[in-house]
């Protein structure tokens, strides 16, 4: 096949990924928040030349104390040379970390004015080219499996990244409506992955329409439950801390509700392409069936897919608060006091209404495709 022959048949995605690409790329080169920068130090790549553990005292199952770790800097200004640094454990297995010789760790040098260095900490393991290499072998084997539709999935993949870091975090930390910002960025990652995926094509724009009034869906029961349950957004890991990092005028039962949808569209857009793409087979491959038959192919369709992804959401939500469960267990708490408490209960809410926006969008992508995807509209593209 010739160049021209492909940029033919393929016009049409190789514009999208292009204009996504751009996309991107501006993204990455936007900061719409900037933190205070940190005046006083650096942090470095270093390895572990040594360990000294005659500073730690082990209590029952937890170690608190000290470690001293002798570290030699592998980037930056400091590469090459050598520190001792603290490791401060708290008894907390959360946060505590021990190095052994070898490790590669994330070292903090504290600076003075004049530029001494006044202390070293040894913060973490270094784990960023560990991440890299895992996100390595997912593109791999989703390019293997999926080739060209592979790498319009990295794309998006990536895209969402940006649009969660560069945009929705940056605009709810100014202040902005975090149920707004939420709903207005889940749209565009829903037009970004969909159309990347499926094209500017009656199914993309079938399984778009679904996508959208499920959200909207989602959008507006999550608002009235999570009044209704009064969940306070506090909840949320990490959530108070912001307040005492200067940001007490964030609303944090607005960006809960946002969360709400936001944590659940990915599998709307699963199920509204799925019953798109079902119907669209159906409309191939009978260009004769009426309208109205269409539309019920489209209800037994999502009838399938919606019996395990209501379970999906189940699992990923409950999976992570797998411990708190146990702990109820271990203690005996009773089933009116675990059901009543509030991270419990904002987990139902959550569950229960991203589990309804998964119900409602197999009913609006069936209607809505069957008008789009009808032998009529399909002569008409």
């Amino acid at each position: 096949m010739t160049i021209r022959n492909y940029w033919r048949d393929n016009r049409g995605d190789l514009i999208m990924v292009a204009f996504f690409l751009i996309i991107s790329a501006g993204l990455s080169q936007l900061t719409l928040f900037r933190a205070p920068p940190n005046q006083t130090g650096v942090k470095v790549k270093s390895t572990v030349l040594s360990v000294d553990n005659r500073g730690i005292e082990p209590h029952g199952f937890v170690t608190v104390g000290f470690q001293d770790v002798k570290l030699k800097v592998i980037e930056g200004a400091y590469a090459g040379r050598e520190f001792v640094a603290k490791n401060n454990l708290r008894g907390r297995t959360d946060v505590d970390k021990m190095f052994v010789p070898g490790d590669i760790a994330l070292a903090a040098i504290q600076i003075s004015p004049d530029g001494t260095v006044i202390q070293v900490n040894a913060q973490d393991h270094y784990r960023i080219g560990r991440e890299l290499w895992l996100f390595a072998i997912f593109g791999l084997l989703l390019l293997a499996f999926c080739g060209w539709i592979g790498v319009k999935a990295i794309l998006s993949f990536v895209f969402a990244c940006l649009v969660i870091w560069k945009l929705v975090m940056p605009l709810c930390m100014l202040g902005y409506n975090p149920i707004i910002v939420s709903l207005l960025a889940v749209l565009l990652l829903a037009a970004a992955i969909i159309f990347l995926v499926a094209g500017l094509t009656a199914k993309g724009v079938t399984a778009f329409c679904g996508t959208v009034l499920g959200l909207l869906s989602s959008c507006v029961l999550g608002m009235i439950f999570t009044d209704s349950f009064r969940i306070d957004g506090a909840v949320m890991p990490y959530s108070q801390a912001l307040f005492f990092a200067g940001f007490e005028y964030l609303r944090l039962t607005d960006i809960y509700i946002g969360a709400i949808f936001l944590a659940s569209s990915g599998a709307l857009m699963d199920l509204a392409m799925d019953v798109a793409a079902g119907m669209k087979e159906v409309a191939v491959q009978r260009p004769d069936i009426p309208r109205r038959e269409l539309m019920f192919s489209g209800f037994r369709i999502g009838r399938l897919v919606v019996g395990t992804m209501t379970t999906t959401l189940l699992l990923a939500y409950s999976g992570g608060y797998l411990t708190m469960l146990m702990t109820f267990a271990a203690e005996g708490v009773g089933p009116v006091d675990f059901l009543n408490y509030p991270y419990v209960a904002s987990e139902v809410v959550r569950t229960l209404v991203g589990s309804i926006g998964l119900l409602l969008v197999a009913p609006f992508t069936a209607l809505v495709g069957s008008i789009i995807l009808s032998a009529k509209s399909s002569r008409r593209r």
